[in-house]
């Protein structure tokens, strides 16, 4: 299963003309594609899906998505079962 995932955008950069940047999820940081968000700054949070920002969120939004995501188990589904959410 495929799911969009909320995160804090942590940093941003212009990489072969692709913006870029490092995205938090709980405890652990991805790389990320900014090209379709590209209104989202550093701080902002953005919903990510296979890798790319698809869309921007509220900080409360992101944090009701993420916990509710968390509770029903889908997390460690989708982003690995090595990964610490925290």
């Amino acid at each position: 299963m495929c799911l969009a995932i909320p995160g804090k955008v942590l940093t941003s950069e212009n990489r072969g003309g692709v913006r870029v940047g490092r995205v938090q999820f709980g405890g652990i940081t991805r790389e990320t594609c900014l090209d379709f968000v590209p209104e989202a700054q550093v701080g902002d949070y953005v919903i990510v899906h296979v890798g790319f920002a698809i869309s921007r969120v509220d900080a409360e939004e992101a944090k009701k998505s993420f916990e509710l995501l968390e509770s029903m188990g889908l997390l460690q589904e989708e982003l690995g079962p090595e990964t610490e959410i925290s």
